[in-house]
């Protein structure tokens, strides 16, 4: 089965208090968007890029001053996450693996792509997530209450999925308010199939995560 990477990229900049979008900062000397597509680019994924419409010049005017070549289509996205991963859907073709991802987790490691391409492959669906660290306690109104955090995981992308499956899974679904593809998935009936992610797959929202994505990158290329 072919290999796609949907690489999804809608953010503002807004939390990280800059007028670029965070997607455009640098990081380890180029923006953050151009290392989370080359991580793809090793594993010979073919790579489609979704961002807002608004964007697309300033990525190509990027792409020319840092010369960068790695092969990929590009795409506007819609109002929503949802519309932006539906919009980049109607590329892929039937019968293929895609990797849904978002632009901003510049750490994402090879082999953790990998298992979710292998998985996937055989049940349908691979969705990387990880323990919690930190204690949990529910809140309800004036309440708390604790709970068992191992009960718990924090989910992550890389979302992978037959793209049979996802693609008519977005096609079917009654609204647009989910916060991942793994549960437009689930609400058309299919199970989620929950694999090992990384802790240092962060997603790069605030100052402090550009610092530690840094730190990540540098420690992977020595």
């Amino acid at each position: 089965m072919e290999r796609y990477a949907l690489i999804v990229a809608g953010g503002t900049g807004t939390r990280m208090g800059s007028e670029i979008p965070k997607q455009f900062l640098l990081l380890a000397g180029k923006p953050i968007l151009m290392h989370t597509l080359g991580i793809f680019h090793q594993l010979n994924c073919k790579l489609v890029l979704v961002l807002p419409e608004y964007q697309l010049a300033y990525w190509e005017e990027l792409c020319r001053q840092h010369h960068y070549e790695i092969p990929h289509q590009v795409l506007a996205g819609g109002a929503t996450r949802f519309h932006s991963v539906q919009n980049g859907l109607v590329v892929i073709p039937d019968d293929s693996l895609v990797a849904i991802h978002d632009g901003v987790r510049p750490c994402i490691v090879k082999p953790v792509i990998e298992t979710t391409f292998d998985i996937a492959a055989k049940k349908g669906s691979a969705v990387t997530a990880v323990l919690p660290k930190d204690s949990i306690r529910i809140v309800d109104g004036m309440q708390n209450t604790a709970v068992n955090r191992a009960l718990y995981r924090l989910i992550q992308t890389p979302q992978t999925f037959q793209s049979t499956l996802i693609k008519r899974a977005y096609t079917t679904a009654t609204h647009h308010d989910f916060t991942d593809d793994a549960g437009v998935l689930e609400a058309a009936g299919y199970s989620i199939e929950l694999v090992e992610g990384d802790y240092k797959n962060i997603k790069v929202t605030t100052p402090e995560d550009l610092m530690v994505a840094e730190i990540f990158l540098l420690k992977q290329r020595s």
